[in-house]
């Protein structure tokens, strides 16, 4: 059906869709100081508005509003369709607290008293 719109029209349209995309978008990429919304995401990657953005590489951080949600590298990037389509080597969820050392048991207790 798009096809027999005009040029104008269609860019129109488009344009319209990337908008709403972005404004529900709650994802955002963290590359460095700049800040971009994420229009798509799958386990394995992520598409960004290309006219934003176009080539994006290395270590990044993905935040859902204010919480840090993961560390990913990103590997790949390629734009298809008005999209930049980021694939990721690693993915690893960020953490509120340190990583452990040791195996910490279901029952162990949560501090210890003083012998005074």
């Amino acid at each position: 059906m798009t096809d027999f719109l005009p040029k104008e029209v269609r860019a129109g349209l488009e344009e319209a869709r990337k908008r709403d995309l972005r404004r529900r978008a709650r994802l955002r990429v963290f590359a460095g100081d700049d800040v971009y919304p994420i229009l798509r995401f799958w386990e394995t990657g992520f598409a960004l508005d290309a006219d934003q953005v176009v080539h994006l590489r290395g270590l990044v951080d993905i935040y859902d509003g204010p919480r840090h949600l993961y560390q990913c590298l990103i590997v790949a990037s390629g734009v298809e369709e008005g999209e930049l389509i980021c694939t990721m080597k690693r993915s690893t969820v960020a953490q509120d607290r340190p990583a452990l050392d040791y195996v910490r048991e279901e029952n162990a207790p949560v501090g210890y008293l003083p012998r005074d």
